[in-house]
């Protein structure tokens, strides 16, 4: 699937590249960016540190910027975020139903007369009856398969559903849009030809991009609920914290970026964010006042210490 334009990097991209040469080299990834709530303006900073102002959890992006971008190899399931996942296929959902589909059916319209041939009117039926198809099957995952992942987010024992029922449902959304172009090209007798060649090109993109929005369900979604599932319930116990993670805490605690605490530590941004990652999951706690506390409870840092970086009125 090398259909995506731009320049090559072997190996795949990891949280340690700038993410100004991931956009110049595939700017397809703007689509990605989008869904993950990632705006421009990020300037010299690396996928890790992006990722990172930007809440969104850096092996879940790069799974999926490494999968489209022809670098998958498989992604771990236990690599990435379940729910960053979940809320990247909801937005996309979103982009689809509420832009993209309605945008090439109003650009069909134009590009086809349907007063004055009957073809046409077939066209825009089929593409009516298209997008109903692709509203159905996205419907089904956010009442059917996206509440199950959240019981299991919650930690809830869940035998009324399976995701393999989903896997095995799991049609190819973009085919019939792939019928759609190819009767088009093949079969509409146009006047003119920029309309129409401008809305086939949305139309081959769009297939793409639904190809795409596939391959993370079935590649990434699919394993990594399967693995959620497969772990069942628990509450476990925290596990003690590194001297490395404390560290990382009371620089937290001071006020330092992730880039201060590895310029500090003399470890990589992406090392510090897989660490705060970690004491995040041991500790239950995702938050600089939460660790704040954390930290003078546990006598890591005294209060003198980080006075000047709490605000009052925070």
């Amino acid at each position: 699937m090398n259909d995506y334009p731009g320049g090559y990097k072997n190996g795949g991209y990891t949280g340690e590249d700038r993410m100004c040469d991931l956009v110049c080299d595939r700017y397809p990834v703007l689509q990605v960016m989008s869904r993950f709530g990632i705006s421009l303006g990020f300037g010299d900073k690396t996928i890790a540190e992006v990722c990172d102002e930007n809440k969104v959890d850096t092996a879940t992006f790069l799974a999926v910027v490494n999968l489209l971008m022809n670098y998958g190899g498989g992604a771990d399931p236990s690599a990435v975020s379940v729910r960053s996942l979940t809320d990247y296929l909801h937005t996309s959902h979103g982009y689809f139903l509420g832009f993209r589909l309605p945008a090439i059916r109003r650009k069909l319209i134009e590009a086809v007369d349907c007063s004055l041939s009957d073809v046409s009117f077939a066209i825009m039926r089929y593409f009516d009856e298209y997008v109903a198809e692709v509203e159905r099957h996205m419907s089904y995952e956010e009442k059917t398969v996206f509440p199950y992942v959240e019981s299991l987010l919650a930690g809830e024992k869940n035998d009324a559903y399976s995701i393999d029922v989903f896997r095995r449902h799991h049609d190819q959304v973009e085919a019939r849009l792939r019928e759609l172009k190819n009767i088009i090209i093949k079969y509409y007798p146009a006047g003119g030809t920029n309309e129409l060649n401008d809305v086939l090109y949305d139309i081959f993109t769009c297939e793409r991009e639904l190809a795409s929005h596939n391959a993370v369900e079935d590649e990434i979604f699919i394993p990594a609920v399967e693995r959620l599932a497969a772990e069942g319930p628990r509450n476990p116990k925290p596990g003690a914290l590194s001297l490395r993670e404390k560290e990382i805490i009371v620089c937290v605690v001071k006020g330092m970026t992730n880039k201060q605490i590895a310029d500090k530590l003399c470890i990589s941004t992406h090392t510090v964010i897989t660490h705060r990652r970690n004491i995040a999951a041991k500790l239950q706690i995702h938050s600089a006042a939460g660790l704040t506390i954390y930290a003078i409870v546990n006598k890591l840092v005294e209060l003198s210490e980080i006075k000047d970086t709490i605000d009052p009125q925070s």
